[in-house]
C-alpha cells in the first residue's frame, strides 16, 4: 500500500481545476433550483437554497482571485471537497433529504477525492459523506410538492440510505485503487525515463573522453618533443635539468592516461561499434557484480543452429541498462551464484538469466513487470522499480521478457530478441 502522505503535502490537483467544477456544480445547482420551483411550480424554500449556493459562489471567488496558483496542498485540496459535501447535504437538507433524487450527487466529490488524493483523505470524506446522508435520513425538511407532500415509508429510506453508502464505499474504494495503479504506473515511467537518459549520458561521455583524448594527443606531443630537445640541449649539472625531466616524467604520464581513455571500454558501446551480443550481455552484467557471488557467463548457439555465427549488434543503452538491472536483481537473491547464458539462431537471440535463491513468490509473479512490486518493498531504498524499468527499456529494442522459477529452486529470467530486430538496435528506441 502506497505512504500516506504528510499534512501539508502538495497534492496532484490543480486549485483551477477545483474552480471549475465547482464552477460546474453551481451552475447546474442553480438551474435545478429555478426549474424546479419557477417552471415546474413545486415550492422550494428558495432563499436558504439560494444563499446555500452564493456561499459556494464566495468560496469559489476567493479561491480564484485569491493569489493563488498551480497545485493545492493536500489538506487544502481536502477541505475544498469537504466543504462541498457539506453544502450539499445543506441543500439536500432543505429540499427533502434522501426523498430528493438529486442525492445521488454526495457521491461526486468522494470520487473526486478517490481519483486525486490520498487515501488518507479520502477515508475522511468518506466519513464525512456517510455521517451526511445518515443525518438526512433523519432529519430534513419536507420534499418539495405540490399540496401536500408524500410521507415516504421508513423503509424505502433506509434503502435509499443503504444505495448511497454502499456507493460512497465502492466509489471510495475502486476509484482509488484504479487511480492509484495509474499513478504508479506513471511514476514508473518516469523513472525509467530517468534510467534511461543517465544511460545516454554515460555512454555519450566514454565518446566524448575518447575524442577529448585524440584531440588533445597534438599539443601533448609537441610538449613531450620540446621537452626532450631541451633536456639535450641543457648541460648535465644545469639547475633547470631537474624540473625539464620532472616535465618529461608528467608529459609521459599524461600520454599514458590518454592512451588509456582512448582505448576506454566504454567506447565498446558506442553506438557505431557492432560487437558479439555476449560481449555487450557480459559488459551489462558485470558492472553490478559482487565478490560475494559467482557469476558464470555462457555463450552458444541453438542446438539446432551450431554453425550460425553469433550475431554482432549495436549496444544500445536500453540493453545495458535492462540486462544489468536483471542480473543485479539476480545477484541480490542469489546465494552463491548467477548463470546469465547467451544463446542464438537464424531466427532469435536469447538470453537467460538463472539464480540460486528462493525464486519468484506467487504473488510476484502474478504481478510481475507492474511498478511497485517487489520482494523487499518494506525495506529502504527498494521500491520495485527494477524489473519494471528493465522490462521497459528491453521492450523498446523489441524484446520479450518471461520469468519463472527453476524446479530446482532459484529464478529464471529469459529474454527473446528476433534477430533481426536485436540487429538492428541502435541507441535510438525502436517505435
Amino acid at each position: 500500500m502506497a505512504s500516506l502522505p504528510a499534512i501539508g503535502e502538495t497534492s496532484r490537483v490543480q486549485l483551477r481545476t477545483l474552480v471549475f467544477i465547482r464552477w460546474v456544480a453551481i451552475a447546474g445547482q442553480v438551474a435545478a433550483l429555478l426549474v424546479v420551483h419557477y417552471g415546474l411550480g413545486f415550492g422550494l424554500p428558495i432563499v436558504p437554497t439560494l444563499a446555500a449556493v452564493l456561499a459556494s459562489v464566495a468560496v469559489n471567488l476567493g479561491a480564484q482571485f485569491g493569489g493563488r496558483s498551480g497545485p493545492i496542498s493536500e489538506t487544502g485540496a481536502a477541505a475544498y471537497l469537504a466543504f462541498d459535501i457539506a453544502q450539499l447535504a445543506v441543500l439536500l437538507f432543505l429540499t427533502g433529504g434522501l426523498g430528493n433524487p438529486f442525492a445521488f450527487l454526495l457521491l461526486a466529490p468522494v470520487a473526486v477525492s478517490a481519483t486525486v488524493l490520498s487515501l488518507r483523505s479520502t477515508i475522511i470524506l468518506s466519513a464525512l459523506a456517510l455521517v451526511a446522508i445518515s443525518v438526512l435520513s433523519v432529519n430534513h425538511m419536507a420534499l418539495p410538492w405540490r399540496g401536500i407532500p408524500p410521507e415516504l415509508p421508513t423503509l424505502y429510506l433506509l434503502g435509499v440510505w443503504t444505495a448511497l453508502a454502499i456507493g460512497i464505499l465502492f466509489f471510495a474504494a475502486y476509484t482509488w485503487r484504479v487511480a492509484q495503479a495509474a499513478r504508479e504506473l506513471s511514476d514508473g515511467l518516469f523513472a525509467t525515463q530517468q534510467a534511461l537518459a543517465r544511460e545516454q549520458r554515460l555512454s555519450a561521455m566514454g565518446t566524448i573522453a575518447a575524442a577529448a583524448a585524440h584531440e588533445l594527443g597534438s599539443p601533448l606531443g609537441t610538449i613531450a618533443v620540446v621537452s626532450r630537445e631541451l633536456s639535450r640541449d641543457l648541460p648535465v649539472d644545469s639547475p633547470l635539468a631537474e624540473d625539464i625531466a620532472l616535465l618529461r616524467t608528467e608529459t609521459d604520464r599524461c600520454r599514458d592516461i590518454l592512451a588509456a581513455l582512448a582505448h576506454n571500454p566504454e567506447e565498446d558501446e558506442a553506438p557505431f561499434s557492432a560487437v558479439p551480443v555476449s560481449a555487450v550481455v557480459e559488459t551489462a552484467a558485470t558492472r553490478h557484480q559482487s565478490e560475494a557471488i559467482l557469476v558464470v557467463f555462457d555463450a552458444h548457439p541453438m542446438p539446432e543452429s551450431e554453425l550460425t555465427p553469433e550475431p554482432r549488434i549495436r549496444s544500445a543503452p536500453e540493453i545495458i541498462h535492462g540486462v544489468g538491472s536483471l542480473a543485479q536483481n539476480a545477484m541480490q537473491f542469489a546465494k552463491s551464484q548467477v548463470t546469465v547464458s547467451t544463446d542464438w539462431s537464424d531466427s532469435q537471440v536469447r538470453v537467460t538469466i538463472t539464480d540460486d535463491g528462493p525464486g519468484f513468490s506467487p504473488f510476484v509473479l502474478d504481478r510481475i513487470g507492474e511498478p511497485y512490486i517487489s520482494l523487499r518493498m518494506t525495506q529502504e531504498d527498494h521500491m520495485g522499480l527494477g524489473i519494471f524499468i528493465a522490462q521497459t527499456l528491453l521492450a523498446r529494442t523489441g524484446a520479450q521478457l518471461s520469468f519463472g522459477n527453476r524446479q530446482e529452486g532459484g529464478a529464471v529470467v529469459e529474454i527473446r530478441w528476433p534477430r533481426a530486430v536485436i540487429e538492428g538496435v541502435s541507441t535510438q528506441a525502436i517505435g
